[in-house]
């Protein structure tokens, strides 16, 4: 239930003026999305900057064709399979922007600019990864797993840059008794010890003289496992993080498959549950590859490393334990002497160097999701020196972690919540942070002008719905406006090579991602994509009205899109279906083409049928700052549904809903959330359909419910204050369950615990449907059109009124 990626959009031709609209249907909506078009997926530039590429999904399969956009002119075409071989991947530079490379198929390819030539590097059956230019432009280098390999440009040689051992130097292992005894009693022993050493002394200094010999190798320790590793770009030294190896990962509850190819059941090793094995720290090392030394970076200097920011906690939780006689667990939860810090899983590159290869900045972040850290490094001075820390009581944003180096510099840039917004910064060497951005608006996605003259960010300045691309320039000043579309928020956009042009994926509420080109400055707009087919483009919607529903829990406005029909009777009682949206830290209020396309259309449906239809942007939302996202902390479902029953009382005063009429669903977070509306507000909702929803935190995964909730063990009455399992008894109202049996994320396991609760506690009105052959987003056009047949039946018996209006 992370933040969820858009993968919908579209392509063809308009439908003649006289076609009648087809009529909207249950099947039309959950149809295969074939029928609205194929998306515009991962579009970027040629090289040469004359061309755009992009896929498009073919239809009735995965197969995904690559498409090229002349710019200028507009006109498009499939590439055919001869094509592809001479096409670009998405590129990085040398300095002088003479050459690019990228990877393709998983093959390293070189082209030069000037001549057009494309080489090929590489063909093997591994995939290479982490393209870099040398600082010099005279080498390419390329990562194959944790390991590092240089192309020379003028030999065309390749060479492995470090060879990394997870073990003991066996150089530097000391005897035993039992050795010394052996080496004492045999000098012939002795002798081959003596010519062993001298052998592996001899070949160190040749390896040291001779660049054309293999390095030696680097012996990071016996019981580790390397994690990653980053060559700075002049070749000089190596950045690489460890953690302990061999260590039990927990156990895996597993996933049945009961319908299978093989006619038997299945099983299938899913996650483990949050706190049963955290993850663990990590050490850092810096290798000097031409003294070839390394050092352990200690992080003993990181701010508050040493503090415990879940002291209070603990100390509650050991003390009921302890009046419980449960004493050996209390003792468990002491803290430790030094919090576990990892590098940061969040961050886009964790790693990255200034563009001479002369300075580092990491992203780490403790595991306890309290702190983050960003530090630098040298290989002159390898010790880590903090450049920012970020503290949040609650937890650190999944999002805004981007960091970098300004062109031809060593002043660091890097997003912040520090204001309670993500904001944009910079920081020379020697000088105080500079904040470049400033306003209750976040700032996401900053891309670098290739000339170091500006930043290119995403950002909801006018309004919180409403995404664009802004520029600031890197030495600070006033945020220009670049873009005016209004809905990019899920987009891309990328700068031209030659820094001239700006691609940019827009959309609306009905008009899915589509593809324009602009000046840098945002002049010259030309739409290059019109994606939709014939049949949904005839279609006649309901334009979202996005409303400010006031808050009386003191939380301001909730954002929040409401669908009805204008033609709607305001003399009498409707009834209203709330959707509520999934992920919990997603914005579904926004200008741009939803995710949620299918629950639009249904939207439209149930509209047409007399009912008002509200999506809100709850507290946990993205969007609107650090206090919204963090509300939540320790206590789901309890700041939501205070704004979901404010969004029902201001239907009930301004649009005519009948309050006895009120339906409510969702799915992932959004099922949890109809679970917590049913069960912890009886009475408040007619009915409500909970799909692929949380029952109980405890069997989440640790990266979403560890933040939010701390671990169970340490803090569990913020899970039993969180978990629909635990308000079980208070089911009143009609409630549909429906569930993928394959569900890897959310799994099935939740909705048929409390399902069994229920069969306990002799409750009524409860069903459970569950389809066999789906994870958590369903997949097949017949699996939604059951769920949401169902939906739509439990609707119209406990929502909908008696007689049709």
């Amino acid at each position: 239930m992370r933040r969820i990626a858009f993968v919908l959009a579209c392509f063809v031709t308009a439908a003649p003026a006289w076609a009648a609209p087809p009529p909207l249907t249950l099947e039309t909506i959950m149809a295969n999305p074939d029928w609205i078009g194929p998306a515009v997926e991962s579009p970027y530039w040629s090289a040469d900057s004359r061309h755009i590429y992009y896929a498009l999904k073919r239809d009735g399969s995965s197969i995904r064709d690559l498409y090229r956009v002349d710019p200028a002119s507009g006109a498009s075409h499939k590439l055919s399979d001869a094509e592809l071989a001479s096409a670009d991947g998405p590129s990085v530079f040398d300095r002088r922007r003479q050459h690019a490379a990228f990877v393709k198929h998983g093959d390293v390819f070189v082209r030069d600019l000037a001549s057009g030539t494309l080489r090929q590097i590489t063909r093997t059956p591994e995939s290479e990864s982490g393209l870099q230019w040398s600082a010099d432009g005279s080498a390419l280098q390329y990562r194959v797993g944790s390991d590092w390999f240089s192309w020379s440009r003028d030999s065309g040689l390749t060479t492995p840059v470090a060879t990394l051992k997870a073990a003991d130097d066996p150089a530097a292992s000391k005897p035993g008794d039992l050795e010394r005894l052996q080496l004492d009693l045999f000098s012939t022993l002795r002798d081959i010890k003596a010519d062993r050493d001298a052998q592996r002394a001899r070949a160190a200094e040749l390896a040291k003289a001779d660049p054309g010999r293999s390095a030696e190798p680097f012996w990071l320790g016996k019981g580790t496992q390397i994690v990653t590793t980053a060559l700075s770009p002049d070749g000089r030294w190596m950045l690489v993080a460890t953690e302990v190896a061999g260590r039990d990962a927990g156990k895996a509850p597993p996933v049945n498959h009961y319908v299978t190819e093989s006619g038997y059941t299945e099983a299938e090793a899913a996650r483990t549950y949050v706190g049963r094995k955290d993850p663990v720290p990590q050490s850092l090392w810096l290798l000097n590859l031409k003294t070839h030394s390394q050092h352990a970076l200690s992080l003993d200097a990181l701010p508050g490393i040493h503090d415990d920011p879940l002291a209070s906690i603990r100390k509650d939780t050991q003390a009921a334990l302890t009046k419980a006689g449960h004493d050996d667990e209390a003792k468990a939860l002491d803290a430790p002497k030094t919090r576990a810090v990892r590098l940061s899983d969040e961050a886009p590159q964790a790693i990255v160097f200034a563009a001479d290869g002369g300075v580092a900045a990491l992203e780490l972040r403790a595991v306890d999701n309290k702190d983050r850290w960003i530090v630098t490094v040298s290989p002159t001075a390898p010790t880590l020196a903090v450049q920012e820390q970020l503290h949040d009581d609650a937890w650190i944003n999944w999002n805004f972690n981007d960091i970098g180096f300004l062109p031809d510099s060593h002043t660091l840039w890097f997003l912040s919540e520090r204001t309670g917004y993500s904001q944009l910064y910079t920081r020379a060497p020697g000088a105080k942070a500079k904040q470049l951005t400033h306003g209750t608006f976040e700032v996401s996605h900053p891309q670098v002008s290739a000339d170091g003259q500006w930043f290119y960010v995403l950002a909801n300045r006018e309004a919180a719905t409403d995404y664009d691309v802004y520029r600031v320039p890197t030495a600070g000043g006033t945020l220009e406006r670049v873009t005016h579309f209004g809905g990019m928020y899920g987009a891309e956009f990328a700068l031209s090579p030659d820094g001239r042009q700006l691609l940019a994926q827009h959309s609306s509420a009905y008009l899915p991602l589509q593809l324009a080109v602009l000046a840098a400055d945002g002049s010259q707009l030309r739409e290059l994509t019109d994606t939709r087919k014939p049949d949904y483009k005839a279609m006649h919607w309901i334009e979202p009205e996005i409303v400010k529903v006031p808050s009386r829990h003191g939380a301001g406005v909730i954002y929040s899109k409401l669908y009805k029909r204008a033609d709607l009777d305001a003399s009498v009682p409707h009834p209203a279906v709330f959707f509520v949206h999934g992920a919990g830290y997603l914005q579904d209020t926004t200008r741009s083409w939803s995710y949620y396309f299918r629950e639009q259309m249904f939207a439209n449906l149930l509209a047409e049928e007399g009912y008002v239809v509200l999506a809100m942007d709850y507290r946990a939302s993205e969007g609107y700052g650090r206090d919204w996202r963090t509300a939540i902390y320790r206590q789901m479902g309890h700041p939501e549904l205070e704004d979901l029953l404010d969004g029902k009382a201001w239907l009930v005063e301004t649009q005519h809903v009948d309050p006895k009429r009120v339906g409510i669903y969702g799915g992932s977070y959004g099922g949890f959330m109809t679970f917590m509306a049913l069960l912890r507000a009886p009475g408040e909702f007619a009915a409500g359909a909970a799909l692929r929803p949380v029952a109980d935190w405890t069997s989440y995964n640790h990266g979403y419910s560890s933040d939010i909730l701390n671990d169970p063990q340490l803090d569990p009455s913020a899970y039993a204050k969180s978990s629909p399992i635990e308000y079980a008894k208070n089911l009143a109202d009609p409630l549909l369950i429906a569930h993928g049996l394959i569900d890897d994320n959310v799994l099935a396991a939740d909705s048929i615990r409390l399902y069994q609760r229920f069969i306990e506690l002799h409750k009524k009105n409860f069903w459970l449907s569950l389809y066999p052959l789906e994870r958590h987003g369903f997949h097949h056009a017949d699996s939604w059109y059951d769920e949401y047949r169902r939906i739509h039946e439990l609707f119209s018996t406990y929502v909908k009124p008696a007689k049709a209006q």
